[in-house]
């Protein structure tokens, strides 16, 4: 067995963390940022790797753009400014995230539309047939979900936005999308499974993966033991507590 040290820092970093109008983003250091296929925007390295591993899967790049990865906070409030000036603040509320609370400021967040000369920076066009299609068909088996779908505009905060995507990491993006959560709802489910009392198994592809939660202590000294013979990944919430994941065959 293996002992880890969790430090308050780290709640705030890794795939899974909560950035909304509740839960601002805080940067936890540099993030590792690269190209997303052949644009000029930049994701963070594994979220674009997975991108990338997906686009060439189905041919993706071909008719679909990334119109907006990672964006600094000085970007996004010039986005929310012009948004202001050009739309009203009831629409800029329910489509653009206030400066400090936006998903693009992490790295894992990317907007895509279909390729054409009257592309919608705010709102491309991103249907739920032919390529975008199946493009959602194969996003949770590589870590993404869409994060804001139609429905959910009470829980999200945000407005229906078929073109957002977020990575989460695998499997989370599948339990989320099998179960129709968010990443509001998500959390809070997985709250359920305290790591060291029982765990939130998931089975696919051959592979038995455990999902569970620790809450972070106040004084920033949480510990675990975890099976140091076994793959695992930990990220933050950026609300008090960690996500374990670990693959047991």
């Amino acid at each position: 067995m293996k002992q880890l040290l969790l430090t308050a820092h780290a709640i705030h970093a890794g795939p899974l963390i909560l950035v909304n109008r509740q839960y601002p983003y805080r940067e936890s250091g540099e993030t590792a940022l690269v190209p997303v296929g052949e644009t000029p925007e930049r994701m963070e390295r594994r979220a674009a790797a997975l991108l990338s591993m997906l686009m060439e899967e189905i041919g993706g790049w071909r008719q679909i753009t990334a119109v907006s990865g990672w964006r600094s906070r000085k970007e996004q409030q010039a986005i929310w400014d012009q948004s202001v000036h050009d739309n009203g603040l009831a629409f800029t509320r329910t489509y653009v995230a206030v400066p400090g609370h936006s998903e693009h400021q992490t790295g894992l967040a990317v907007d895509l539309g279909m390729k054409g000369e009257d592309l919608d920076f705010i709102r491309p066009d991103f249907p739920y047939d032919g390529m975008a299609g199946a493009f959602r068909r194969r996003a949770a088996a590589y870590g993404f979900v869409e994060r804001y779908p139609a429905g959910k505009e009470t829980v999200t905060g945000i407005g229906h936005e078929p073109w957002h995507f977020r990575y989460v990491g695998v499997p989370h993006a599948a339990v989320m999308a099998e179960n129709g959560l968010t990443l509001e709802e998500y959390l809070p489910f997985l709250q359920q499974y305290i790591h060291g009392e029982r765990a939130c198994v998931y089975r696919g592809g051959g592979r038995e993966i455990a999902l569970s939660y620790i809450p972070a202590r106040e004084d920033g000294t949480t510990r675990i033991e975890v099976d140091s013979e076994k793959p695992y990944a930990l990220s933050g919430d950026n609300v008090g507590g960690f996500i374990l994941t670990e693959w047991r065959g």
